[in-house]
């Protein structure tokens, strides 16, 4: 009882406090810009790029270019060689370890200023919800978070682990004691060990609040109605709360919750190794709120100028709705016109939200039909809610560009948990509802140069047996929803259904 009633008026103040800062978004974004060069003006980085005459953020735009991770990772390097004030002041207080797609394994410092907000902004997104919903009771439940390795190593002497690892260890006195699972059970590298484990000491526990990637909570789900029988509903009936981000939840949404017997409210959250970017922050209004204020200076570039040689850079105060930007960021941890790789697009600008909408450079265009992630999504959705019988467990999509016969395609690779009744009808509405998201696609398949696209079923469990393959089970770790080439797709043929 005692965590419900003193959460009570700290929701109130965190809700009070958010509602100011998001009511001056311009002036917000152009102090905490102002804030981060006048710290980091004495670091190397500071120096090489003039840091100690910036007034203005176009002073700031003409002084720093933008970067990905492969431009930036000299910097980290001179970090890893032990050299200080490199980034920011003095060290990094912790390296996240994150899997790169194009660089390998990627190495983000995080310091003693951004660490906390990283604590307090999953605090946040808790506290609005119950706020808005006056539903405080699950705070004084049993909490799980299914998370990486909280055990971490050194690089230079510096800590290293997974973002969720290192959060791990900042988690608060007051929440600490109901949260599950145990330190020693998530330390267990093996996934498959450390989940049964996590269910051993989770079935006996009174459990409200559930958070984690939604695959591999399903995972969870599967793996506890095999042992009880019972949908996770009865099995823990006080819960109420889901809370995930990482990747959209709408193609696991319809199995998550037969999964668990009824509906139940979710939190999405969107955080990153390089920061934690935004929250939702209300249960009837689409998209997260973007953290203006939490030491994160972000700026936009339209996706379809992200690869050209002076593509423009907008701040918060230049954004429109409904179009494509590629995310960059400038942080209390050193990262400088970062491009973090993601597209996001505003749904509202009071107060300014988002959707992710996919990665810059995870796109499907091997004709020229630069299909992104949120196309296949929708799509995805639109032919389920044509076909309510189907749940999908997890899906991906890559061209088909020397079929044995017939032209060329896009093969959709489904792991079903339930199959459509008429597969052939299933694949045409995904097919025509992809064309009338993209023109480009549409021209294609109307010129004849695809045919319509191909559905090849794989087992349910298809995508966990891929990436244990791959050793990326568990965690984190996400499947690309598409890809320009055939890595996936042929790796993913043995598993057909």
């Amino acid at each position: 009882m005692i965590r419900s009633v003193l959460a009570r008026p700290f929701a109130a103040y965190v809700v009070a406090r958010q509602r100011q800062w998001a009511a001056r978004p311009v002036e917000t974004q152009m102090a905490v810009l102002k804030a981060i060069v006048r710290k980091a003006q004495h670091t190397q980085f500071g120096i090489e790029h003039d840091f100690a005459n910036i007034r203005t953020y176009e002073d700031f735009q003409k002084r720093v270019p933008i970067r990905d991770y492969e431009e930036f990772k000299p910097y980290i390097e001179r970090i890893m060689e032990g050299a200080s004030h490199v980034l920011w002041t003095g060290k990094p207080a912790y390296f996240a370890k994150t899997s790169g797609t194009t660089s390998g394994t990627k190495y983000i410092p995080l310091s003693g200023e951004s660490v906390p907000y990283h604590i307090n902004s999953a605090r946040d997104a808790l506290m609005c919800y119950a706020y808005q919903t006056g539903n405080f009771d699950f705070l004084d439940r049993k909490l799980i978070f299914l998370s990486g390795s909280p055990l971490l190593e050194r690089k230079a002497g510096i800590l290293t682990g997974r973002l969720s690892g290192i959060v791990n260890h900042h988690v608060p006195a007051w929440l600490r004691s109901n949260q599950m699972p145990s330190y020693q059970t998530n330390c267990i590298e093996d996934w498959e060990e450390k989940l049964e484990r996590i269910i051993d000491e989770t079935l006996p526990a009174d459990m409200s609040l559930i958070s984690g990637i939604p695959p591999w909570v399903q995972m969870y789900f599967d793996r506890i109605q095999a042992r009880t029988g019972k949908k996770i509903s009865q099995v823990f009936p006080h819960f109420s709360v889901f809370v995930y981000g990482g990747v959209n939840f709408e193609p696991y949404r319809a199995k998550l919750f037969d999964s668990i017997g009824k509906k139940i409210d979710s939190v999405e959250t969107y955080p990153a190794s390089e920061g934690f970017i935004a929250y939702q922050d209300s249960q009837t209004e689409p998209g997260l709120l973007l953290l203006l204020n939490h030491g994160i200076f972000y700026e936009f570039i339209p996706a379809d100028e992200y690869f050209k040689p002076q593509p423009r850079r907008l701040h918060i105060g230049e954004v429109e709705l409904g179009v494509n930007y590629a995310l960059i960021m400038s942080t209390n941890a050193g990262l400088w016109g970062y491009s973090i790789g993601d597209t996001v697009k505003f749904v509202s600008k009071n107060p300014y939200r988002l959707v992710v909408t996919g990665r810059i450079k995870h796109f499907l265009s091997a004709f020229g039909e630069h299909v992104i992630g949120e196309e296949v999504e929708k799509a995805m959705q639109h032919a389920l809610e044509k076909h309510p019988e189907t749940t999908v467990v997890e899906f991906t999509v890559a061209p088909q560009v020397n079929p044995a016969e017939g032209k060329p395609f896009h093969e959709w690779l489904i792991a079903f948990a339930n199959p459509p009744h008429n597969l052939e009808q299933f694949a045409q509405d995904l097919d025509d509802y992809l064309r009338q998201l993209n023109t480009y696609y549409d021209d294609l398949i109307a010129g004849n140069i695809l045919r319509r696209l191909v559905i090849t079923p794989l087992r349910q469990d298809a995508f966990i047996a891929y990436m244990k393959l791959q050793g990326k089970l568990g965690g984190q770790n996400k499947v690309p929803r598409l890809s320009n080439t055939r890595n996936i797709a042929d790796a993913l043929q043995p598993f057909k259904a």
